[in-house]
């Protein structure tokens, strides 16, 4: 089995990239890979995404996304000196070359798709109020004006507000929302499916299909594909 990964970011309308995505391969070729979309815009939220993301991939590849995500937790979770640290939510994975699961934990809204050949299928759960209130029966449009608030973060991540899933499909996709959120559904499957074998070129077609709303605001994208296939 062999492990091929790519990963694009793009800076959005505002100052800077708030974004950041990582994937790290150990000796034994397994994969571990994280994408971090940082809370806010700014100096201090850029310098550290990458940072966090580094961490949380490196530490997902050794010790699983679990430990990865709490790892890059505790970068953050003092406020600091300045009371301004930056805050973020994730979206880690790690890749076994001899494993048929995919493990993805993710914190906040930043999501994991996988694709089996055929369908796309999202498995992870968007942390925000606005997911909370549809699950409990709240109208549609109250609902959405809540899509923006988030119920948790990665600076004050536990095990307990840290979800996890496996997924046993040939290409595992993680996006931050500045990729979900601003492209529809059906323009994001027909992307993967028109570059399934090709991870660099879907996470770069990804990233640039990600368009402004209608205050002309885009926001940073991130994306890591995963393509687990068989060896030849």
């Amino acid at each position: 089995m062999s492990i091929i990964t790519g990963l694009a970011t793009r800076e959005g309308t505002a100052e800077d990239n708030a974004d950041a995505g990582r994937v790290y391969v150990l000796a034994d070729g397994t994969v571990g890979a994280a994408v971090i979309d940082g809370i806010g815009h700014g100096p201090h939220t850029s310098r550290t995404a990458p940072l966090l993301a580094e961490t949380a991939a490196r530490i997902s590849a050794r010790r699983g996304p679990l430990g990865g995500l709490l790892t890059a937790a505790e970068l953050i979770a003092d406020p600091g000196k300045d009371g301004e640290e930056a805050d973020a939510v994730a979206v880690a994975v790690r890749v076994r070359p001899d494993d048929d699961v995919a493990v993805v934990t993710w914190t906040g809204d930043a999501r994991a798709y996988g694709w089996d050949g055929e369908r796309l299928e999202l498995y992870s759960d968007d942390h925000t109020v606005g997911k909370q209130l549809r699950a409990n029966g709240v109208s549609l449009d109250i609902a959405r004006g809540h899509d923006n608030w988030l119920r948790t973060s990665l600076a004050r991540a536990t095990v307990g507000t840290v979800y996890t899933a496996g997924i046993r499909d040939q290409v595992v996709i993680l996006t931050s929302d500045g990729v979900h959120d601003q492209m529809p559904a059906d323009l994001l499957e027909d992307l993967v499916r028109m570059h399934q074998g090709e991870p660099q070129a879907l996470a770069d077609a990804l990233v640039a299909a990600a368009q402004s709303d209608a205050d002309g605001y885009r926001d940073d994208a991130t994306v890591v594909v995963i393509a687990i296939q068989e060896a030849r």
